[in-house]
């Protein structure tokens, strides 16, 4: 019986630490990410035109990325934690006359869930976002194969 429960515990504490490793590397990614459009981004601009919502990629429950065609999106700060924003499956955008403004609009991410009022905006460029680690040079590892 004191098998059973030791195999029991040692295999427990693999799943918990897979868990952890795989929570690590979501956090690195996420990370790596927020960078990543923090680096791409422009000054601030007080709105931009919206006519329909092309994609959308949360970075953090304060921040979140918006495009509105394929090649133009906008980084949005939200004035506090917006509750949702990373688990939701559809997001809503106020507007004035197929306009978001800061400071004035708010995200919506779901019917019980309070508006998130956007603090600020900035245009990202997306060549810049998408160009290999943002213009650095990749490095690679060289490995010899191995004899056989």
């Amino acid at each position: 019986m004191a098998i059973k429960q030791t195999l029991f515990v040692a295999a427990a504490a693999l799943c918990l630490a897979a868990c952890a490793s795989v929570g690590q590397d979501y956090a690195t990614r996420l990370s790596a990410r927020q960078q990543a459009y923090a680096t791409a981004a422009g000054a601030p601009v007080n709105s931009f035109r919206y006519v329909s919502l092309w994609s959308w990629e949360p970075l953090s429950d304060q921040q979140l990325a918006v495009y509105t065609r394929a090649n133009e999106a906008w980084l949005l700060d939200m004035d506090g934690k917006c509750r949702n924003l990373q688990f939701t499956n559809h997001i809503g955008l106020t507007s004035s006359v197929s306009e978001v403004s800061a400071r004035f609009d708010r995200v919506i991410t779901g019917g019980a869930d309070a508006p998130c009022f956007i603090k600020q905006i900035r245009p990202v460029d997306i060549a810049k976002l998408n160009s290999p680690q943002q213009g650095k040079p990749r490095e690679v590892e060289e490995v010899a194969r191995p004899a056989k």
